[in-house]
């Protein structure tokens, strides 16, 4: 399976220009804790950047700042890594190991954001792949009982 069958599509954006007053509220509103920043080139929306509530609080509380002066932009964490929807889940699952992170942006081949992969997402579509092979061997089973009952 890749990565854009099992993403999320509902991504909840905003611009670098964003307070981070307003980017807790489109938290708070859709229910997130993260916000993919984005920045539109020839119509295209790409990530730049990920903010997530842990980064408004560092930023914020942390300094006693207002939210209202600090912008998304400001508050981004380091390198934004992003992962293509026609890569497999097993291939996220290594980005996220190699760069530290639980969240990827994923792209499409034009850099365009296609949605959004996190950890509890790939751990799902293991688990039922899991969960479907165990029945396959359990099945198995069962069938050979079925072809060869015990001799007496």
């Amino acid at each position: 399976m890749n990565v854009g069958n099992c993403c999320s599509k509902q991504v909840v954006k905003a611009s670098a220009a964003t307070s981070l007053r307003e980017a807790s509220l489109l938290m708070r509103n859709h229910h997130v804790g993260t916000l993919v920043v984005v920045a539109t080139e020839r119509g295209i929306e790409r990530p730049i950047g990920i903010i997530t509530d842990r980064d408004i609080v560092i930023a914020v509380l942390a300094p006693g700042a207002r939210p209202e002066a600090i912008r998304a932009g400001d508050a981004m964490p380091g390198q934004l890594f992003t992962v293509r929807e026609d890569a497999g889940v097993f291939e996220a699952f290594r980005q996220m190991a190699e760069h530290g992170v639980r969240r990827l942006p994923v792209v499409r081949a034009d850099g365009g954001l296609a949605g959004i992969v996190t950890a509890d997402d790939l751990l799902r579509v293991v688990a039922a792949e899991l969960g479907s092979f165990a029945t396959a061997l359990r099945r198995g089973g069962e069938r050979e009982i079925a072809a060869r009952p015990p001799l007496r």
